[in-house]
Parts: structure tokens; sequence; C-alpha cells
């Protein structure tokens, strides 16, 4: 995982407060390259509030992908702290990070992987046989709108669906947290909004924090919130007073 930065006193208290699933503050991301220092994020401040749907916005190199593995546990800090409700994950040892990862997140990226030689019920499967509180795999199917799919192969599945899938499998263990990285960003426009309107069931349904990073400003009218970075810092949020269904969206 890396080596963490290590203060030379202890942390101050800044565990997230009610209502709050993440609290963010002064986070900072270092890559080292030999002689070569990169910033990824710089003193990050940030909450994520309980059920609630984030958008984060910014180009590529802005820090977004760096930010959602560091709240998911993928990757650590150089410096600040992340709480997740009342857990300091910057102190946080290799093996907590992975129970936090296994109990309270799932994760959804760009590309599917799931495994070909597998049907969509024995792929979400491979996650409620670990999880400790999981749905059904046909549950999570039905929900994301593949319940007639259940015994087809990815090859049998439109890239929409077999990004449904991926959606299934992170929510069958029924994550606290929904992190979900560019997830239409291989999808056409129609299939992209089917995506997105899954995404949205389930944040509204199972009340699952969700935050979502894309290029794509079109999306930002379905977020309760919209935050836009650049440079490895935030450096806009906004509210959105009325939210769009997906269906609605354009881009």
């Amino acid at each position: 995982m890396g080596n963490r930065a290590r203060p030379a006193k202890p942390y101050p208290e800044f565990a997230a407060p009610a209502g709050v699933t993440f609290h963010v503050h002064e986070l900072a991301k270092i890559y080292r390259m030999g002689d070569v220092e990169v910033r990824a994020l710089q003193c990050v401040d940030l909450d994520l509030y309980e059920g609630e749907f984030v958008v984060i916005l910014g180009p590529s190199g802005s820090g977004k992908s760096t930010l959602l593995n560091i709240l998911g546990g993928l990757d650590t800090a150089t410096s600040g702290h992340v709480f997740f409700r009342d857990r300091d994950l910057t102190r946080a040892s290799d093996a907590e990070l992975t129970r936090f990862r296994r109990d309270c997140v799932g994760f959804i990226f760009q590309f599917y992987n799931l495994i070909p030689s597998l049907t969509a019920r024995e792929n979400v499967a491979l996650v409620t046989e670990i999880a400790r509180y999981p749905m059904r795999p046909e549950e999570a199917l039905e929900r994301v709108g593949l319940g007639d799919r259940l015994d087809h192969f990815p090859a049998q599945m439109s890239g929409g669906e077999q990004q449904r899938v991926a959606i299934a499998r992170a929510i069958a263990k029924r994550p606290q947290v929904l992190l979900c990285d560019e997830p239409t960003g291989a999808l056409d426009y129609q299939t992209g909004k089917l995506v997105l309107d899954a995404l949205a069931l389930v944040n509204r349904e199972l009340g699952t924090t969700t935050a979502v990073i894309t290029h794509n400003a079109g999306i930002a009218a379905m977020a309760d919130r919209v935050m836009t970075m650049r440079s490895g810092a935030i450096v806009r949020i906004q509210s959105n007073e009325t939210k769009v269904s997906p269906a609605q969206l354009e881009w």
C-alpha cells in the first residue's frame, strides 16, 4: 500500500459528525517518481453526507480518481485526515483497510471486470459468498433490471448489461458507500442513461452514499451536489435545488 506519513504528534479529533459518511480534512497525496514529485491532491476539505448522490467533475489529472481511491481504501494519503464516520482511515492498518473495503464499500469502474466463464448470477455470487449481510444474487440483479438475464454469460450481454451486472455485484454486499469511476465512460448515450438510472435507483432505495466521478458535465444535473476539481483541489461545490432523472439528462 506504500509508505504513509506519520505525524509527529497525535492527530486532532476530526471524526465525522452525525449524518456525515466521510469527513476529509486537509488531504494531500504526493506521488514520487525518482526526483520528481507529483501533487495529485492538495489540501482537500470535504464532507459526504449519508445517502446523498454526488458527482465529481474535472479533467484528466485533476485528482478525481486519487480522491476516490483514498476514500475507498485503495490508496493512502500522504497527509491529512479521512474519517469514515468515527474511523480514521488515514491511521488504519492494511488489514483494517481490507475489512473496510470488503464490508463497507462497493466499487464500480469504467470497465466491468466480469469473469467471462461465469454467468451474471455467478459473478454476483462471488461477492455474496464473502459478504457479512449479503442480498441474494437474484435480488441484486433484479434491482438493476436484469432479473431475466441471470444465467447469461458476459459475452451474451451488451455493454450496458455488463455494467449493470457490475453494479449488482457491488451492491449485493449491501455497502454503505458506492464509489463509481467513470461508470458510463465506455458506453453510448442511451446505454449510459440506463446505467445511471440503475445507480440512482440503488441510491434512492438502499440509501447508499454514492459518489460518481466523470468527465461528463451532463451527468451533474442528477446529483444532490456537484464538486469540481482542478489541479488536485476542489474548486467549486454546488447543490442542485432540483434533481433531474437520468432519462432527462442531455450531453
